[in-house]
């Protein structure tokens, strides 16, 4: 199975080692308060482990979102 490429934005700035600690994934800001987490997910299992991350952080995940590969789309269908 290949990785889905997901975006989690969570509320507030991530630590500098929080942001080592999630190596392969790209930490950008999202707006004032908010930043985005951009990385490759291989199942369910480790999706969850990020949401619990973050939760046991005391950090609010404001949205995940699957990042859709431009060739998974036949042309013309968007």
């Amino acid at each position: 199975m290949n990785d889905q490429i997901v975006e989690i934005v969570v509320g507030g700035r991530l630590s500098p080692d929080l942001v080592v600690a999630l190596e392969g994934f790209t930490v950008t800001s999202a707006g004032p308060r908010r930043t985005k987490v951009v990385g490759p997910v291989p199942d369910q299992a480790r999706l969850f482990g990020l949401l619990a991350m973050f939760d046991g952080l005391h950090m609010s995940v404001i949205s995940v979102n699957r990042i859709e590969d431009e060739d998974s789309h036949p042309p013309g269908v968007t």
